[in-house]
């Protein structure tokens, strides 16, 4: 059977690319986030930061930046920058491990706890805004192709996640 040519790039309905639609996915779920939460100033990557070392099992060791990036599946170089502002804000600390003087280990400050706390109703607002669109009956098997996409696609991300 003979492959089919590819459509004229003047005749491709964005509408039906699912690049496309994940895009626009983003950007509404990015702006619903910072509606639901406006009054905090967390980003969604800096909320993703704060859950992953409040995550951390009691008595576990400290996590590093590095492990952190790969934990929420942001980039390396990056995610120093989040940190800065987590920071200088107060609500992370950097502590150097004891094992590598060179590695900074990652704690929620009192402040950063108390952040989490009033972050989260905002948080699951918009996650229930975001799914709000579809019959109920559908958001559940939404999420399963959702998470299957990501974790099949997950290697060829500029920034892999540990997805456990």
């Amino acid at each position: 059977m003979a492959a089919r040519p590819a459509p004229a790039a003047d005749a491709l309905d964005l509408e039906a690319l699912p690049g496309h639609a994940i895009r626009r996915l983003q950007q509404i779920a990015v702006a619903i986030f910072l509606q639901e939460t406006e009054a905090t100033g967390i980003t969604p990557v800096q909320y993703a930061a704060l859950q992953a070392v409040a995550n951390q099992p009691p008595g576990a060791p400290a996590i590093d930046q590095r492990t952190l990036a790969r934990l929420i599946g942001f980039d390396t170089s990056t995610i120093a920058g989040v940190i800065d502002r987590l920071e200088a804000r107060g609500l992370l600390r950097r502590q150097a491990s004891a094992a590598d003087r060179r590695v900074r280990l990652l704690g929620l400050t009192d402040e950063g706890r108390a952040m989490l706390a009033k972050v989260v109703p905002g948080m699951l607002r918009a996650q229930e805004r975001m799914l709000a669109p579809l019959p109920p009956a559908e958001r559940d098997e939404f999420m399963r192709m959702l998470r299957a996409l990501v974790r099949a696609n997950n290697e060829l991300s500029r920034a892999p996640s540990d997805l456990g």
